[in-house]
């Protein structure tokens, strides 16, 4: 049962192994949105995300007989450094099984805790069921990263630290993966004001919970698709569906293009790294209809690897328009690349990169083509550069950009 009672002893077992993630008011989000929105980042724990709360208090519950026989779980990545470290504060052996497509960050960082790693399937179910075979063939415990309730109750402490920073919150936005945070979150929160919201918020391409609300019973996906990797995640948990569904109050998706928005929005306004899964909550923001209430949104992790990171970047600054690719014909002659490169200067566009292609027609005379990547302020000054070409003769055609 999630009680009152284990939720208190399971937030002071995990101060233990946890750094205190004071809520952060954001002043440009609650601008945008027109409410009080502030952020709760446990991107900034010791192993860069919250599940380590989950995974120290579950091992906290065993016997020493159980630790004894080794520790295995599946997970994207987040869940696993949870498991490997707290293994670590307990002195016990943990193998980890991680899809293949996990971020080598989480890998690492996995691999650094003292845990073996065992690479298998390209999605965490996959991984998950060859945990199992593991576990049954040399005897370890398992601990499952979200369908388990003692985990789901050690994530909900989380909510234990929103109240107590915030007793008037309002709404509580939380990521769903596999349901074990919403749990926590949710029951927790309720307990403490049956009056609050909370939202839970899934990427549109891996939408397990929201399909099984909808068919009133643990649904599975025939396939998911995001670069929420942490959240990616086919069947919700059989244990929690229960508690999540009489808890949580609505369903938020999200695409995954809103999330590399909202990561140059973190990282330009806050200064924080967050990885896409951690992202949904500032994401959904925008979907909310709701003005001048108090919103927590929970920032649940910062593992994101580098070239993942740099991906994102250029993606989120091409969706901004502070970057982007026209394409131009001029004739084949002396002076007329410096007329089109002195039109973009002055209305101080900068140009980034060049593409001169002498073939896309016959006769190189008539036209030549230019394609030119450049930097803009956003939108607004991307027509105005468009604008300035038009007036010098051009017919700018804007393509997709390429960095």
């Amino acid at each position: 049962m999630l009680t009152l009672d284990k939720f208190e002893e399971a937030s002071e077992i995990v101060k233990k192994v946890t750094l205190e993630t004071k809520l952060i008011y954001s002043e440009s989000l609650s601008e945008q949105t027109g409410n009080k929105v502030y952020l709760k980042p446990e991107n900034m724990q010791y192993t860069g995300a919250y599940k380590v709360r989950g995974a120290y208090y579950k091992i906290s519950t065993l016997s020493e007989e159980e630790r004894g026989k080794g520790l295995i779980t599946a997970s994207a990545g987040n869940h696993a450094q949870g498991v490997a470290y707290a293994a670590k504060r307990y002195g016990a052996k943990a193998t980890i099984v991680m899809p293949t497509t996990t971020p080598l960050i989480k890998v690492n960082r996995t691999k650094g805790y003292g845990a073996e790693v065992v690479l298998y399937g390209d999605v965490y179910d996959e991984a998950c069921q060859k945990a199992y075979e593991l576990a049954q063939e040399k005897g370890y415990t398992f601990i499952h990263p979200f369908d388990d309730l003692a985990v789901a109750t050690g994530q909900g402490t989380i909510a234990m630290e929103i109240f107590k920073e915030l007793p008037l919150v309002e709404y509580i936005l939380v990521p769903i993966g596999g349901g074990g945070l919403a749990t926590g979150v949710s029951t927790l929160a309720k307990l403490l004001n049956p009056k609050i919201k909370v939202i839970g918020v899934e990427p549109a391409g891996a939408a397990c919970m929201k399909a099984s609300f909808a068919a009133g019973k643990v649904t599975t996906l025939p396939n998911v698709t995001t670069i929420a990797d942490g959240t990616a995640v086919k069947t919700p948990g059989e244990k929690i569906f229960p508690y999540i569904r009489q808890n949580l109050d609505d369903i938020i998706t999200v695409e995954d293009n809103e999330l590399i928005v909202a990561f140059l929005d973190m990282v330009e306004n806050h200064k924080m790294v967050i990885e896409n899964s951690g992202l949904l909550t500032v994401a959904a923001l925008r979907h909310l209809d709701v003005k001048e209430k108090r919103i927590v949104s929970i920032l649940s992790g910062g593992n994101m690897d580098v070239i993942t990171m740099s991906s994102v970047v250029q993606q989120g600054l091409i969706f901004r328009d502070r970057i982007f690719t026209v394409s131009v014909l001029l004739p084949d002659k002396p002076g007329e690349l410096c007329k089109v490169a002195d039109t973009i200067a002055k209305i101080q566009g900068n140009v980034i990169k060049l593409e001169h292609n002498q073939f896309v027609s016959t006769n190189r005379s008539a036209a030549v083509e230019l394609r030119i990547t450049m930097e803009a302020f956003g939108t607004q000054h991307k027509e105005q550069i468009i604008a300035a070409l038009k007036e010098k003769g051009y017919k700018p055609k804007v393509v997709q950009a390429k960095l």
